[in-house]
């Protein structure tokens, strides 16, 4: 089995957890019943002994295209043989009143009779654990192991061959055959067969109601739009929390170690997220995410994390899986993530940006929430001097990187600007004085009078793309000389084939041997720079060149390399789906999330 490459495929999902769908009708990767689950297909990291369903005609020439239903993410996948043409229409729903799910498949024929194969191998444990096999009363393929059980229910004649399940059909013009594969925990009872074409008709329904509430972004609104539907399917519809994809593993290097999970829900997404949401007429969906975020740190709100579980878990222990070969020999395959237990301070201004814009959006208040942000500021008032992980996770020493150092002063800055603006009850002045000590401290030793630009940490010579935000965030205005030196730095320094690199690897800073991509968010966030210099073609430009690497159905990964001209890293990666969000709303509305972020609170 071949791995396809990262941008060859496309999801499906049920606002709960997502599935990667081939190319070739191949689902590849499934986590049930939620983002952070167990994998019952982990081909993708692997190969087909590790779990994938295959649907699709036999004839190996096929040529396929696909695409999804306007406003949906019902995935149609049509292809044409010598014999004919057949499309096979996949999407996912969840079960009413419990953790049930069910990935919906149904091949329909366009024109003359195509032959079908469908190929099931489940493999719970992500790969590794062979299902005890039976069948029901009714005749469905039941599948067990531990907490799972799948059912397979389909009106075609299905055998077992090399612990897969097997079945080879044909479909004419107008004939409909459908697949339903349903989760449920397996003390639970039998669920009954689905009805397919009405649970598809009933997602796309369902999707075309959540589309039609968003607010047009312009020129550019169909790619904003399927970026919005990402991040409503990586949404998890009870908690509200956002994970930043739907995979582990996949690397920034292809046969390198940087291999994270990235199932997990991130506090540094949040304030870009509530703008990407507010400002596309989401409010309801802001609110959830700020509700799930102040569920999340309400534990012990002078230490939050700087990720989360889908429902608010804080030990997301990192560990290795060994039977699995890797994304293209990509190892080790991780499940979990370390990081989650680092200090990185730039995540207490996110943090109060983020409930600072949710007032000035018109979100209602919460009870004990400015109680809550005057716990944190009081903590970050402690430690602001200490040196930290930063915003790129590092795994290397400590460092007083000067992001981390600006986003201490954005969450002073919004206290501050909450007194002021909403009439909160504070220890303002003082604050103010914190506010402008930490100012000086990050233009004294932040700054390189030598290159004429801030620097990735105290004392070092290091260009770090992080340092885009300080025009962003409001510590500089975009015209100041030293904003104006750093912007020209990043593009001297970090651009590869237009777009921009987070940081130079071939540094010590992370402790990790390899290279990496170019990362998209950093390259949206140059536009967006870009704009607030008013320099709206550059922006039109690189904008336009990233959108182009977005794939045919309008995903993006994380990363990408310039030179092998593929998507690198974990898939659909929501932070870059959000920066593309928030940059044509910069490019094409006169007010601008930029201008808003950054605010009055700009220092000279």
């Amino acid at each position: 089995m071949n791995t396809p490459r990262i941008e060859d495929y496309a999801v499906i999902g049920n606002c709960e957890t997502m599935a990667l769908v081939s190319r070739n009708a191949s689902i590849d990767w499934l986590c049930l019943p939620r983002f952070d689950s167990e994998a019952c297909f982990a081909a993708l990291l692997g190969d087909g002994g590790n779990g994938y369903w295959h649907l699709a005609p036999t004839d190996d020439g096929a040529q396929g295209k696909r695409r999804y239903r306007g406003g949906t993410l019902v995935l149609e996948t049509e292809f044409t043989t010598t014999e004919g043409s057949v499309v096979v229409i996949d999407c996912m729903r969840a079960h009413d009143g419990d953790d049930g799910v069910d990935v919906l498949r149904l091949v329909r024929g366009l024109r003359g009779k195509v032959p079908m194969s469908m190929r099931l191998c489940l493999r719970f444990g992500y790969g590794q654990a062979v299902p005890w096999v039976t069948r029901t009363k009714d005749g469905r393929v039941q599948a067990m192991a531990g907490p799972d059980r799948v059912i397979l229910s389909t009106p075609v004649t299905l055998r077992g061959e090399d612990l897969t399940t097997l079945a080879d059909f044909s479909v004419g013009e107008g004939e409909e055959i459908p697949f339903a594969l349903t989760w449920r925990q397996s003390w639970r009872p039998l669920a009954d067969a689905p009805d397919v074409a009405a649970g598809i008709a009933a997602e796309t329904d369902e999707w075309k109601r959540w589309s039609a509430r968003y607010d047009d972004a312009g020129a550019w609104d169909g790619a904003v739009l399927r970026s919005l539907i990402t991040l409503k399917a990586l949404t998890h519809r009870e908690t509200g929390g956002i994970v930043a994809a739907a995979t582990t593993s996949l690397p920034e290097e292809i046969g390198g170690e940087r291999n994270w999970d990235y199932r997990f829900c991130w506090l540094r997404d949040s304030t870009l997220t509530l703008f990407a949401l507010t400002e596309s007429g989401y409010i309801d969906e802001a609110a959830a995410w700020r509700q799930w975020l102040l569920r999340a740190i309400g534990g012990d709100p002078a230490h939050p994390r700087i990720m989360y579980g889908v429902g608010g878990e804080r030990h997301l222990t990192e560990l290795e899986l060994p039977w699995l070969a890797g994304y293209e020999g990509s190892k080790p395959v991780r499940i979990g993530n370390a990081a989650s237990g680092q200090l990185q301070l730039d995540i207490y201004g996110e943090l109060m940006d983020s409930l600072y814009h949710a007032r000035r959006v018109g979100l209602d208040e919460l009870d004990a929430c400015w109680d809550l942000q005057r716990l944190l500021i009081g903590h970050l008032e402690t430690i602001w001097r200490d040196p930290d992980e930063g915003i790129w996770e590092i795994r290397g020493p400590r460092r007083q990187f000067t992001h981390s150092k600006v986003m201490v002063w954005v969450a002073v800055d919004r206290a501050v600007r909450t007194i002021e603006e909403f009439g909160e009850k504070g220890p303002l002045e003082h604050w103010r004085e914190l506010r402008q000590a930490i100012h000086d401290d990050v233009c004294a030793h932040g700054f390189d009078r030598e290159l004429g630009s801030f620097v990735q940490s105290y004392g070092s010579k290091a260009m770090d793309a992080s340092l885009l935000q300080i025009p962003l965030v409001g510590f500089l205005r975009a015209d100041d000389e030293r904003v104006r030196g750093t912007i020209a730095q990043v593009e001297k320094r970090l651009l590869e084939g237009g777009f921009v690199h987070r940081y130079n690897t071939d540094s010590d800073v992370d402790g990790l041997p390899g290279d990496e991509g170019v990362f998209l968010a950093c390259s949206f966030w140059l536009a967006d720079c870009m704009v607030l210099q008013g320099r709206m073609d550059e922006a039109r430009a690189l904008f336009e060149r990233l959108l182009a690497l977005r794939n045919d159905v309008g995903l993006l990964a994380e990363e990408y390399d310039p030179k092998a001209r593929r998507q690198l890293g974990n898939f659909p990666q929501a932070f870059s789906h959000i920066s593309l969000v928030n940059t044509a709303h910069n490019l094409s509305r006169a007010s601008k999330p930029a201008e808003k972020r950054a605010g009055r609170g700009t220092q000279g």
